[in-house]
């Protein structure tokens, strides 16, 4: 699943349409609103049901973008949302317990318990069988959160689609 997004009035082709699948637009949408709630913060942005900015208040949310991205504030807050999401503990592998041995109905269809582990992972588990499909036998997962990116391109180019979008729909 992800966002689409459409420009009411487009000036050219990048205006016409902004996409990102939910991994990569929630985090963009949550940087929006974290910092220009004051502009963002009525928009149902984490919802594709057709609401959005008009021509002034995208113009107005790419202009902030962009003082962002010159200035280093963008790159700060990545780099703390970056450092927050590497300290979050990770969570026991649902599948398997957080024993990294898959053993219901599924794992011993597929001989998950009796597989040989790779050199890599036998050294960090400190055995040599027993797999999970889950955490690769780690019994760990990183937690959900860190599947969501942002990064500076990602930013310049929303910020684009915007100055040419004529506004915008969450669709």
């Amino acid at each position: 699943m992800g966002m689409d997004v459409y420009g009411k009035s487009p000036k050219n082709e990048t205006g016409e349409y902004f996409r990102r699948n939910v991994w990569g637009w929630r985090p963009l949408w949550d940087y929006c609103v974290d910092n220009f709630n004051d502009l963002v913060g009525e928009v149902s942005g984490h919802y594709n049901d057709g609401d959005g900015l008009n021509n002034a208040g995208s113009l107005e949310l790419a202009r902030r973008i962009r003082e962002q991205l010159k200035t280093g504030e963008a790159k700060d807050y990545i780099e703390k949302r970056n450092s927050r999401l590497a300290s979050l503990e990770r969570p026991n592998c649902e599948l398997c317990q957080g024993t990294g041995i898959r053993t219901d109905a599924l794992g011993v269809e597929h001989k998950m318990p009796i597989r040989e582990l790779s050199p890599e992972m036998a050294s960090l588990t400190n055995r040599t069988h027993g797999w999970c499909n889950g955490c690769d036998g780690e019994g760990k997962k990183d937690a959900w959160e860190t599947s969501y990116s942002l990064d500076l391109d990602d930013l310049e180019e929303f910020a684009e689609f915007l100055e040419n979008s004529g506004g915008f729909e969450i669709c």
